[in-house]
């Protein structure tokens, strides 16, 4: 059974959403601020945490920074609809997703599935087959990731969003591809995460040997990984 963790100040809200998720399956354990949500995500305990941007105290976007300070786990963010900057800054923080209140527990269930879906494994690849294009190497069995040798520290979006351009390198790949491959969900208008993941993974991969970012964006197509 997923467990998954609710950091959110509003208990009438989590209350809802949690009792939604156990009907689904889920085990639910509920935080109501940043510091005590922070500390129980870094417990290993919990496959997902869904964590609220705004909350009195430590925030939302401050507990993330402490745990992404010491750990991969997944995290979905809970954003004020069209409060684009916080939605921004979250993903840059390394939040694999967002949801934008007001939504529903399905809505919520359905994002936290699919997050679920990409970082526990599911692949197509070989057992033990590495995927290699140029200085980087990626083990999805392992969901590991080399530049160079030197060891990727990416979140699980970011890896899955890598995997999907690396399996297709040499060619662009739209946004809406990666975002229903990597994301697992249709693009939706206005939607920024993809733009915000990859320009995450430019400073995480080296350069070219020419000096260039080997992810490139290719106008009106998408986003390539280029293949030397």
């Amino acid at each position: 059974m997923n467990h998954v963790l609710l950091i959110d100040d509003d208990v009438e809200l989590v209350g809802m959403f949690a009792e939604y998720l156990e009907q689904e399956g889920f085990r639910v354990t509920c935080v109501h601020n940043g510091d005590d949500g922070a500390r129980e995500a870094l417990s290993g305990r919990h496959a997902i945490a869904i964590l609220d941007v705004m909350m009195p105290g430590t925030s939302g976007i401050d507990a993330l920074r402490q745990i992404r300070a010491a750990s991969r786990i997944p995290v979905l963010m809970l954003t004020a609809r069209g409060d684009d900057a916080d939605r921004i800054l979250g993903l840059e923080l390394g939040a694999d997703d967002y949801v934008a209140k007001p939504c529903t527990p399905r809505e919520l269930t359905a994002r936290v599935r699919a997050i679920l879906r990409r970082t526990q494994g599911q692949t197509e690849s070989i057992p033990g087959a590495a995927l290699t294009v140029g200085k980087l190497t990626m083990h999805p069995e392992g969901r590991r990731a080399t530049w160079d040798g030197a060891p990727l520290d990416l979140t699980s979006t970011e890896f899955n969003l890598l995997e999907v351009l690396a399996r297709n390198a040499g060619k662009p790949v739209s946004k809406n591809e990666l975002s229903e491959q990597g994301l697992g969900r249709p693009l939706a208008r206005f939607d920024r995460n993809i733009d915000v993941h990859l320009s995450s993974l430019r400073h995480k991969l080296g350069p070219l040997a020419d000096g260039r970012s080997c992810l490139q964006t290719i106008y009106r197509q998408g986003y390539q990984l280029i293949k030397e």
